[in-house]
């Protein structure tokens, strides 16, 4: 008699998120909530924080200088962030990183985060190198020769690239399959669909007088569809017509 082994499905990879910054502390609990805590206790992601000071080759673990040209400021320097890179992926040269690694920098002159971008991070990338940056910036030399993707979180200016760490890191983290316990929650998100999301309403369907819309409890799908895409459009126009120039899609 043939005996069938029962062949088990293959688990995606975990996640590897490595963060260069010259604060660890600022990561001590930021990550230990949430999505991202359960993230991390079901082994879907991993999450190490580097303190680029361990890198440095002189006896005052200096990471930045003077910027060449002068001007304001101070400049993190090139050598700790290549000695951090050679160290965790083994390599400088960006052609022979190993499969699936993108070096992020996080910078306010990188290309805007969207949900596409996050999407793309979780599904095509199974190892993160987050670098933050401070003061004035980095050695462009750094982008020139390591970094992968430049991103920026907005069209402002922080002190530095740590709470841009925590936002990518967020963004792509819920993303990754099973995170979220729900197939279909991200799917759900705004701009998932090009539209922002529709209202959503929860017990009591009276409080002070403010009733949740008849639609919502007559338990007809098809006009809560309606209903949904409908809400979604107008808070859209409302609040973010230029999403409306591309391609509109519905709230589901």
């Amino acid at each position: 008699m043939l005996r069938i082994r029962a062949s088990k499905m293959l688990a995606a990879p975990v996640m590897k998120i490595e963060i260069l910054t010259i604060f660890p502390e600022f990561f001590t609990q930021v990550f230990e909530f949430g999505i991202i805590r359960r993230a991390k206790l079901a082994s879907i992601v991993k999450i190490n924080v580097h303190d680029v000071r361990e890198f440095a080759f002189d006896k005052h673990k200096m990471t930045d200088d003077r910027p060449f040209g002068g001007g304001d400021g101070m400049v993190m320097k090139p050598e700790p962030i290549f000695a951090a890179i050679e160290q965790l992926l083994g390599t400088t040269n960006r052609d022979e990183y190993p499969k699936a690694t993108r070096v992020v920098m996080l910078s306010p002159q990188g290309t805007p985060l969207t949900q596409e971008i996050a999407n793309s991070l979780a599904k095509n990338a199974d190892h993160l190198v987050l670098i933050c940056g401070r003061y004035e910036g980095v050695d462009e030399r750094v982008n020139d020769a390591l970094v992968t993707d430049e991103i920026s979180i907005g069209d402002y200016v922080l002190s530095g690239g740590e709470p841009a760490a925590v936002v990518l890191t967020d963004a792509v983290v819920r993303l990754l399959p099973d995170a979220l316990g729900s197939e279909t929650s991200a799917e759900n998100d705004s701009f998932s669909n090009g539209l922002l999301d529709c209202p959503h309403y929860t017990r009591p369907a009276d409080f002070r007088g403010m009733q949740v819309p008849e639609v919502l409890l007559n338990g007809n799908h098809a006009e809560i569809e309606k209903w949904r895409f409908e809400k979604a459009l107008e808070k859209t126009q409302k609040n973010r017509p230029d999403l409306l120039k591309g391609e509109n899609g519905g709230c589901e």
